[in-house]
């Protein structure tokens, strides 16, 4: 049975990702703590795992309080463990680990941050990819260079289309204005914003499927001509669009 999977709104504009199942409940990103305690309560659930996709504030500062009031032990970047909290599991892009009781692949999604990893569970078909590849768009390159990010979004982009993507930011609204600003006779990428805007459904997860249709940063090819660089290599055409998307 795949793992069930909650969404919590935290803070502003974050998610941050309960997944359940096998006894084990798991945390992927902890923004704020009391949504995400108060979730727990009402499903009953203790939980056992937080999973870190990188280290910027608004993505770790509830750990302590967690651990503290659940005792879970923390996962995340060995790599980065000097900028995360304390890890009880440090891992490595590459590896397989353990999440309620199910493999997960942990994939490195560098270029919003050195470092950022992906959590990716195959029998769930489900990836939190948090700011790396987002619903409708891609995070900013604040650490990074748009070489490193298109080769993250390329590993993302090679998962199966069924994966639902789990965006670490509902940032639907900005990236929705932006991605129909360069493709603006997208009639899929309409309907999930107007779907989107009435409540139909969420910001994110969303599969890779529907983010291949609607993501700008996904249809490289198909906006290529537009751009005017019909001959341009991919990366340089990301490059353009993650400017254009900078300035928007």
């Amino acid at each position: 049975m795949p793992l069930e999977l909650v969404p919590v709104r935290c803070l502003t504009d974050n998610y941050a990702w309960l997944l359940h199942g096998n006894g084990r409940t798991a945390l992927i990103d902890a923004p704020e703590a009391a949504p995400i305690l108060a979730e727990l309560a009402a499903r009953g659930w203790s939980l056992d795992l937080i999973a870190l996709t990188h280290h910027h504030f608004d993505h770790i500062q509830a750990v302590p309080d967690l651990v503290a009031m659940t005792g879970a032990k923390v996962m995340g970047n060995a790599l980065d463990a000097g900028r995360l909290p304390p890890l009880d599991i440090p891992v490595r892009p590459g590896e397989t680990v353990d999440i309620c009781g199910e493999p997960a692949s942990v994939i490195d999604v560098s270029g919003h941050t050195i470092g950022h990893v992906a959590f990716y569970l195959p029998q769930s078909a489900m990836a939190v990819t948090a700011d790396s590849l987002m619903a409708l768009g891609c995070g900013r390159l604040f650490e990074g260079d748009a070489p490193m990010m298109w080769q993250s979004l390329s590993r993302l982009n090679a998962l199966p289309a069924r994966t639902l993507i789990c965006s670490g930011h509902d940032y639907c609204r900005g990236n929705g204005a932006f991605a129909l600003s360069v493709d603006p006779e997208n009639t899929a990428l309409k309907t999930r914003l107007s779907e989107t805007a009435a409540g139909l459904r969420p910001c994110a997860p969303a599969t890779l499927a529907e983010e291949r249709a609607t993501n700008p940063f996904l249809r490289i090819s198909e906006l290529r001509p537009a751009l005017g660089m019909a001959d341009a290599p991919d990366v340089e055409v990301f490059a353009r669009l993650r400017s254009m998307k900078d300035n928007f």
